[in-house]
């Protein structure tokens, strides 16, 4: 079933609709939430975790846009397992692979690549870890300062001065490392 069809009948309420958008995206949605909760908890919790998400698509349908969905399914993803594990007093570690580029033919480009992944990660873990926070959040979760806001319980001018800060910070050292 194509992608605009399953929409539809999500948005004119079948529940078809939803069990073919699960179909197609539970793995990837586990994936995200596996990726997140690692074994901080319970295989049923995180399971929980994943018909939340598609349980959010259900109820917010109208956010559900043609050619979007894997997107918004996998930040719905990432939010809904990081605030679970906000819920039971875990933070967000970097992750050894965010920072992963594929690597080429060339050993010597490879070596480099290690270098310069371990640059850049020491260099967010030199950050505070409420900006780094806020910093990963935007950059690499890709959430809106909006949603950073609400979900972190800060102003959004904070939101905004923290990323600058961080940017700045992240610049200095790594143009200094060379």
């Amino acid at each position: 079933m194509r992608e605009a069809k399953i929409l539809q009948r999500i948005k004119s309420g079948d529940p078809s609709g939803l069990g073919a958008l699960m179909d197609i995206y539970i793995p990837y949605v586990s994936v995200i939430v596996w990726n997140i909760l690692r074994e901080s908890m319970a295989p049923e919790d995180a399971e929980e975790v994943v018909s939340d998400v598609f349980l959010a698509a259900w109820n917010q349908s109208s956010n559900l846009k043609v050619g979007h969905v894997k997107g918004w399914l996998g930040a719905v993803a990432r939010n809904k397992a990081k605030n679970k594990l906000r819920q039971i007093g875990q933070t967000i570690p970097l992750e050894e692979s965010v920072l992963d580029i594929p690597s080429l033919d060339d050993p010597t480009v490879d070596i480099e690549r290690v270098e310069e992944q371990q640059r850049v990660r020491q260099a967010l873990d030199s950050l505070p870890s409420e900006d780094r926070e806020v910093f990963l959040r935007h950059y690499y979760y890709a959430q809106s300062i909006k949603e950073i806001s609400v979900s972190m319980a800060l102003n959004e001018s904070t939101i905004k001065t923290k990323l600058r800060k961080g940017r700045m910070k992240l610049k200095e050292i790594l143009t200094k490392e060379g």
